[in-house]
């Protein structure tokens, strides 16, 4: 059971939502190391098998009866579109800046509520569409197409964005009948072939080198979703989305830093703008309840 702490609750959140930056930050530092002498597909397969490898650790202790279910076309959909998420976001992470990935990745809330509107038949109210709005001009912002050449990249973590969205619709609906336990343990199986047979035709040895990294990797794509979730029950998303906006000038220093990136104030701006839109969203969804 989760105490909520009335006295400190800032503490908490930020306790948890540096965890969530840290691990988003290590994924993506972990995936651009990696990118240099593995391939996407081959980085996504190790990803799903030391996934794996946890998870069934913890459910030996917990019990295998929570990965009981009956939903495997949702699970499957789910799996297959957010594998497709994962490859464009790995993909941009070895192509383009980091900041640039991680802010077309904020696009997710605008294809979230899109696709909740055609999937889920949940209404598009002004403040939704707001935010909509505010997030394609965003977009506009951070591509700028006409005055600047678009990456192939950057289409591709659009792409992702897309994929990670279909993919939360499907898990706001397994969540409501599955434990979390039952959804990550069938995210990694579903997705270790998905990743293995692709790789095959480009398979590169792991050394000594980059197993630091696919740990680093397969760790911290659990640890992000685990402190999130832990965030959340002890501040609504008012809070911690903003929080997690934090990402972007926390990457994009890295990125100057370590990889000579130059830090771009366009994608800073359209971020900001995506950022308004959304908490305007998540604001009038707080006042109605």
């Amino acid at each position: 059971m989760v105490v909520k702490s009335s006295r400190h609750p800032v503490v908490i959140v930020t306790f948890w939502m540096m965890g969530v930056l840290l691990s988003f930050i290590g994924m993506a530092i972990g995936g651009r190391e990696l990118s240099q002498s593995m391939g996407t597909f081959e980085i996504l397969f190790f990803r799903s098998l030391i996934g794996l490898v946890i998870i069934s650790v913890i459910l030996c202790f917990r019990g295998w009866n929570l990965i009981g279910s009956k939903q495997w076309k949702s699970h499957l959909i789910r799996n297959v579109a957010h594998f497709g998420g994962q490859y464009g976001w790995f993909y941009g992470i070895a192509m383009i800046p980091l900041a640039e990935v991680f802010a077309l990745e904020f696009t997710i809330p605008i294809w979230t509520a899109i696709l909740s509107a055609i999937l889920l038949g949940e209404r598009l109210s002004r403040p939704r569409l707001t935010a909509i709005g505010l997030g394609f001009i965003g977009i506009l912002i951070i591509l700028r197409p006409g005055l600047a050449i678009i990456h192939p990249a950057a289409i591709a973590v659009l792409l992702a964005a897309i994929g990670y969205s279909i993919s939360h619709v499907y898990t706001r609906k397994l969540a409501q009948i599955e434990s979390p336990f039952s959804i990550i343990f069938y995210m990694t199986v579903i997705q270790l072939p998905l990743g293995f047979f692709p790789a095959l035709g480009n398979w590169v040895a792991p050394t000594m080198e980059m197993a630091p990294w696919l740990l680093v990797v397969g760790v911290t794509a659990l640890s992000a979703h685990y402190c999130l979730s832990h965030a959340m029950t002890h501040a609504d998303a008012t809070v911690v989305v903003p929080m997690d906006y934090l990402r972007l000038p926390l990457i994009a220093v890295i990125g100057f830093s370590f990889y000579s990136e130059e830090i771009n104030w366009f994608v800073m701006l359209g971020a900001m703008v995506m950022l308004y839109g959304n908490y305007i969203s998540i604001r009038a969804e707080k006042l109605k309840v």
